[in-house]
């Protein structure tokens, strides 16, 4: 069965944004870069892929992307309806109107019960829960694994990793690399 994995950058404090939905404030190095791009190459957006080497390269992890609103809105804001046109694309909102691309699937309601149906669906790799607090709240009793690229920086406030009802669930760290900045990722999988 497909996994559902919560794949996301984190400050050391626990945020995945600024207040105002800001994500470039997290130090880069080359070796987390290099890391990333070989392992996780269908994470990036598909209008950057040709600009970095991605061009045509297979997807490693993931088939399918889920993501919310706030997640999806920066890309429409510039104008890309698809972001991941490599993967197959799922953003739930209850407020967004359809999108003017076909290969974005709009979900309304029930994401526990979209996720429950895509891991039963056949698939070449598993579902990467792209980011949205809420939606990660949510989804919290389908996510089967955290991976948590942790950067050096402290943000203070912002978005955190989730939000919702207060609901913890045991998750067992598996693997950790380090990487020159003090940057880290990190794998856990669901204890229960």
């Amino acid at each position: 069965m497909r996994k559902l994995v919560y794949f996301v950058a984190l400050s050391i404090d626990g945020f995945i944004a600024g207040p105002a939905g800001e994500y470039d404030f997290y130090p880069q190095c080359d070796d987390m870069v290099e890391y990333l791009r070989a392992e996780f190459p269908e994470t990036n957006p598909s209008h950057v892929r040709p600009h970095i080497g991605l061009d045509g390269a297979p997807n490693k992890r993931f088939d399918t992307v889920l993501m919310g609103l706030n997640t999806y809105r920066p890309g429409l804001d510039i104008g890309l309806t698809s972001p991941y046109a490599h993967l197959k694309q799922y953003v739930v909102s209850t407020t967004l109107p359809e999108p003017t691309d076909p290969a974005v699937n709009v979900v309304r309601t029930d994401p526990l019960g979209l996720v429950r149906e895509l891991k039963q669906q056949p698939g070449d790799g598993d579902i990467w829960l792209c980011g949205g607090a809420r939606l990660a709240g949510e989804l919290l009793p389908e996510i089967d694994e955290l991976i948590w690229k942790r950067y050096p920086v402290v943000a203070g406030t912002g978005l955190p990793a989730f939000a919702g009802d207060f609901r913890p669930r045991p998750f067992t760290p598996v693997e950790t690399l380090e990487f020159s900045n003090g940057g880290s990722v990190t794998t856990y999988r669901a204890a229960d």
